[in-house]
């Protein structure tokens, strides 16, 4: 079955980095557009940074020369390198896949995806 591990969270000092990863199982990760998603507390779901099926990107503007979104689709694995980390970014990072095969962009919204990694937290603080 469909399955995504979210894994690389974890604590950092302000200015710190980390990579995210997502592994993907039970599909072909390269027919998926994958979005990264954060939820900080008692703040609704956000979505981060997104890579389209053929390797289009996108950021939030507050991320933007800050976190680098990759995939290797041979790795079944999607990444995300976090960079000059804030304490604004803590919260639980997922990612999720589109619905639809080959989708160029996929809106940001929870509705539009399908399937969802379990979460993992960043937490930025010194």
């Amino acid at each position: 079955q469909v399955q995504l591990v979210d894994s690389g969270g974890g604590l950092v000092q302000p200015g710190g980095s980390l990579r995210l990863s997502c592994t993907a199982s039970g599909f072909s990760l390269n027919d998926y557009t994958m979005t990264w998603f954060r939820q900080a507390p008692g703040k609704e779901r956000e979505g981060v940074s997104q890579i389209s099926w053929n390797g289009v990107e996108y950021y939030r503007d507050s991320v933007k020369g800050r976190f680098i979104i990759s995939r290797d689709n041979m790795k079944s694995t999607v990444y995300l390198q976090m960079n000059s980390l804030k304490p604004e970014d803590t919260a639980v990072y997922y990612c999720a896949r589109g619905m639809y095969v080959r989708s160029p962009y996929v809106p940001w919204n929870s509705q539009s995806y399908n399937y969802w990694g379990q979460g993992t937290q960043v937490t930025v603080s010194s």
